[in-house]
């Protein structure tokens, strides 16, 4: 087992078999089933807008140095800059270039996964850059010291009372603060540091090729915010965000919002195509948008997973995925969980590694049916099983037993001549402590199926 792995088992049994962490996921969980279904009754034929969707996405992939370089044109002819990192060095080196030539101190920063994917403001803060969480589950998560828990829903792991005692202790409030309250005091503290930060730094849900722009979809404000007072703007995005045209955003706008939250369209919805330009009076005086790699050429390069590339990041697959909800989103230690995370991390941060993530699944296929572009996830995570064996990252015992397997389930007289006493003494030595110790280990029937069918079946049945 790889340390990775090592680290996933233990804290799987410890939060599958927390109750408390239980309890508070799948109440918050519930509040997207309950949602969700609604959202959807927007449409008249949802599946045909799905599979809209994941035909564009996927020709998109497959042509998507031509859509990158359109971008890249049309952005830049409006004065913004397009930085290309290879990696999470390259683009925090770039990030820290921009914000030391304008002696920022301080930045604000609106949702964005890929900015935890590269630990941004781990590295701000070596070089004593204030970085501010604006979006109010990621600034709890920041207060908490922790990192988002889910990819929609960053504090879905807490309670309002465990919010509530945490504002208690860092700044006084009381220990039994409604949200309201809550809510209220993070707008009064937000306020004043998008007014004086220098610098507002974003993600991008996608970036649209033929107008050279990037598009923002959230609940708060607090993006749009992060854009419109700073002198600087810093976008920080994967390249598989890329969509054709602005044209597109009336299909994948309303399935982003639907899927993830249950509602017909989020409340901000923002396309930036610059720097603030000579008749314009608001936005930033500067504007880069730097695309990042960072494994995803893996990912890419992979005939069969490149479809986990069309992921618009709704998190459907997590709320139904039943390991999720077990197991919650710090347990598999990266930045993506859930099945998502579980087919491309792999491929994003190493398959030796990783690996073990795409066997954490019961392939029972919710994950597949509630994406809202299609992407066959389940099938996706048995493509890289086979891949992790391929390429000779499993255990020499684990090759064994699968080679016996094999041998035996193509050779009916093999089971038939064991004996029952010798199946269950097999299982219990080489399947009790693989099926862990909370697991009852079958007894199996002194007949077999094969037997008892043809038994029925002499007798007329």
């Amino acid at each position: 087992m790889s340390e990775k792995s090592i680290e996933f088992m233990k804290a799987s049994e410890k939060k599958a078999f927390d109750l408390n962490h239980r309890k508070t996921i799948n109440f918050n969980i519930s509040r997207y089933d309950a949602a969700v279904p609604k959202g959807k009754m927007q449409y008249q034929n949802l599946e045909l807008a799905k599979e809209r969707a994941a035909h564009l996405k996927y020709k998109v992939l497959n042509d998507i140095d031509k859509y990158l370089i359109e971008f890249e044109a049309n952005f830049s002819a409006r004065g913004g800059k397009v930085i290309w990192a290879q990696d999470e060095e390259e683009a925090v080196k770039e990030i820290l270039q921009i914000l030391q030539k304008a002696e920022a101190k301080t930045l604000v920063k609106s949702k964005s996964m890929i900015t935890e994917e590269i630990e941004l403001n781990h590295h701000l803060e070596q070089h004593n850059i204030e970085s501010l969480e604006t979006d109010l589950g990621e600034y709890i998560v920041q207060l908490a010291g922790e990192k988002p828990y889910h990819i929609i829903t960053p504090v879905m792991h807490k309670s309002k009372e465990d919010i509530a005692e945490l504002f208690h202790e860092k700044f006084g409030l009381p220990p039994k603060s409604t949200p309201e309250e809550i809510t209220a005091f993070v707008r009064r503290l937000l306020r004043e540091k998008f007014t004086s930060a220098d610098v507002g730094v974003t993600g991008a849900n996608f970036i649209v090729a033929d107008i050279g722009g990037i598009a923002l979809t959230e609940n708060e404000g607090n993006g749009l915010m992060s854009v419109s007072f700073p002198k600087i703007h810093i976008s920080i995005v994967g390249y598989e965000k890329i969509i054709p045209s602005m044209k597109d955003l009336d299909l994948f706008w309303p399935l982003l919002a639907t899927h993830g939250t249950g509602q017909n369209m989020t409340v901000y919805n923002t396309i930036l195509t610059g720097p603030r330009q000579e008749n314009e009076t608001d936005g930033p005086a500067e504007m880069y948008v730097v695309i990042l790699d960072n494994g995803r050429s893996e990912v890419l390069n992979q005939q069969e997973q490149r479809r986990a590339l069309s992921c618009i990041r709704c998190g459907a697959c997590l709320n139904g995925c039943p390991i999720y909800k077990n197991i919650g989103g710090h347990a598999y230690g990266t930045t993506y969980s859930g099945p998502i995370g579980s087919v491309i991390t792999p491929y994003l941060r190493g398959l030796e590694e990783f690996k073990h993530l795409s066997f954490a699944s019961s392939l029972c296929g919710k994950c597949t049916e509630v994406c809202p572009v299609n992407i066959n996830l389940h099938a996706l995570l048995l493509f890289n099983r086979r891949d992790s064996v391929q390429q000779g990252f499993t255990k020499r015992m684990d090759r064994i037993s699968m080679f016996v397997w094999k041998q035996a389930m193509l050779r009916r007289w093999l089971l038939e001549k064991a004996s029952p006493g010798m199946k269950n003494f097999a299982l219990k030595k080489f399947f009790s402590k693989l099926w862990g110790p909370r697991r009852e280990i079958p007894t199996i029937n002194s007949k077999t199926f094969n037997r008892l069918w043809r038994e029925q079946r002499g007798k007329g049945l």
